[in-house]
This record gives C-alpha cells, structure tokens and sequence, in this order.
C-alpha cells in the first residue's frame, strides 16, 4: 500500500485506515503476502507445452518480477506443479507420487488443453483431464497456450492466494479453488476449477 493510500485512510476512518499498513497487518495477510511472491514451480514439464512453459521462464517475459523464476528439481523444495503437456496412464502414478512429495500449501496449474482434457489424445493411453489424478487450482487453455497465457494463470492463483479461497477450499474438502469465472461450464463433484478464458496459442 502507498504511503498516500494510507494518509487517505488515515483522514478518512480515523486509525481504523491504518490496519492494512505493513507495521499492523495481521500476519495471516502478511503470510498470503509472502506465499504468492514467493511461489516455487517444479520442472515438470511433459510435451509441447512445456516449450512455452520454458519460454515463460525467459528475460523476456521475466517471471523474477513475480518471485518465481527459479523452477525447483526437488518437488520437496517446490509448492507449484505446472503440469505442462499431456499425462500418460504410465505418467500418471509419477505425477501423483512428485505431487504427494511437494510441501504444503501446494498448487497445480493445468497448462493446455491435453493436459486439462486430454486433447486431440481421446484414447486409453493418455488421461482425460489431469485433475482426475491430482486436485487442479487453475486451468490455462490453448494449445499449447503462449506464456502470456500462463502469466495470466500464474496471476490468476496470486489473487485465489491473496482473497484465502485456496486456504478454505482445502481446509474443507482437500480440493483445489472454489472460484468459477465461465458461466458455461458444469463443476465437476471434486472441484470447481478457475476457468481462463480467451489467450490461447500463438
């Protein structure tokens, strides 16, 4: 917050304007805070997607600036999975073994559409969705979907991290995020993933 935010609040409600300050925020907003600058994606990356995925991770587009840019080779020092690209049936079990080794909070972005549906892969060999093996916070479609779009993703869950929907929704049922921007799309019984719309591939 600017220091001139917080002189107009200051005149306006009194030293009831000060409580979102940085000396007297409550430290659950501070730790919010600190969770979404500081967000530790593994290297996971699976098929084409994971091309874009790497291209995000560029001077060009910078992800630094969000306290992000270092992608983590251990899942047990990361708390982000971008799941990049389609998941095999043989993938699958590995996917949800790395998954179970992050530390919490964790989330998972699904990066494109074989990833969030399977794709053009409608078969028995390639999983139907990602989040019938791991809970999913944030869906970015395309295919594959350009870093403009999973900049997009990745700030779409800062916000689910700053508001505290991830941190209830879990508390409650283990899922992913309660938030659902697409009027037209049916919430499956395990969760209500975040839809982005528009951005696609390039």
């Amino acid at each position: 917050m600017s220091i001139r935010n917080t002189i107009d609040g200051v005149l306006d409600d009194g030293l009831e304007g000060l409580q979102h300050n940085f000396i007297t925020a409550p430290v659950e907003e501070v730790v919010k805070w600190a969770r979404r600058r500081s967000l530790m994606p593994a290297t996971f990356g699976l098929a084409c997607c994971a091309i874009e995925m790497m291209a995000t991770g560029t001077a060009h587009y910078d992800m630094a600036r969000f306290g992000m840019e270092t992608f983590r080779a251990s899942p047990r020092q990361a708390d982000l999975m971008i799941v990049a690209g389609r998941v095999s049936q043989k993938m699958a079990p590995v996917l949800r073994t790395v998954y179970d080794q992050m530390m919490e909070p964790k989330w998972v972005i699904s990066m494109g559409v074989c990833a969030s549906s399977g794709g053009m892969f409608n078969n028995y060999a390639i999983v139907q969705g990602v989040d019938q093996v791991v809970p999913v916070d944030v869906y970015a479609p395309g295919c594959p979907p350009g870093p403009e779009t999973l900049l997009h993703a990745i700030l779409t869950l800062h916000e689910q991290i700053r508001t505290g929907e991830l941190t209830r929704r879990r508390a409650t049922t283990g899922a992913g995020a309660g938030v659902h921007l697409d009027p037209t799309h049916e919430p499956n019984t395990r969760s209500t993933p975040v839809i982005i719309t528009g951005g696609g591939g390039r």
